[in-house]
């Protein structure tokens, strides 16, 4: 198992819509422990293949309580066909740097998926779970939660971000010079 390096956003590997996986192999059961490692080590609780670079439809995630973690599940070729309700809720995203912020999502989903072995999956969830799920879901066609915020909070945050950038830039410019 290995720790990956996690896309940070603007990276254009973030913004492609992800083809599905037709092989279920060691291969794919490595890269699963690979992405679970790297979730846990982040700490978050969902990663998608795009975040470190693998352009599939992989997700996995854990939504335990962080004494209960360490059972991770996984979603290949997930597809959410049924969505309730509606709800405001704060999120994150180990791939957008230095910025939480309130997201309208379902309240209730229902995904069907496969498993690591192939098998078709069918999971309904609510509330944080689903939350998790339809933020996990996104990443693997492109989105990323700062789609949903309003034009002026993206604005805002694109301008942060050009900041942070300038700054990465700088830092390693000066450690390169010396």
């Amino acid at each position: 198992m290995a720790i990956l390096p996690i896309l940070k956003y603007p990276h254009p590997i973030l913004r492609k819509k992800n083809s599905p996986v037709s092989v279920f192999d060691a291969e794919l059961k490595s890269l699963l422990a690979d992405m679970a490692e790297t979730m846990y080590d982040a700490p978050g609780v969902g990663l998608a293949a795009p975040q470190i670079g693998v352009s599939k439809q992989i997700i996995v995630y854990d939504v335990a309580p962080p004494e209960e973690k360490g059972d991770f599940s996984v979603l290949i070729n997930p597809k959410i066909i049924d969505a309730e309700g509606q709800e405001s809720g704060e999120e994150g995203c180990l791939s957008v740097r230095e910025l939480c912020a309130e997201v309208k999502r379902a309240y209730r989903i229902v995904v069907e998926a496969q498993d690591a072995e192939g098998n078709a999956i069918t999971i309904e969830a609510e509330e944080w779970p689903a939350r998790v799920l339809q933020h996990e879901i996104d990443h693997l066609n492109g989105i990323l939660f700062i789609d949903h915020l309003s034009s002026l909070k993206r604005a805002l945050y694109k301008k942060k971000l050009k900041k942070i950038l300038l700054e990465e830039k700088l830092a390693k410019d000066q450690g390169a010079s010396r």
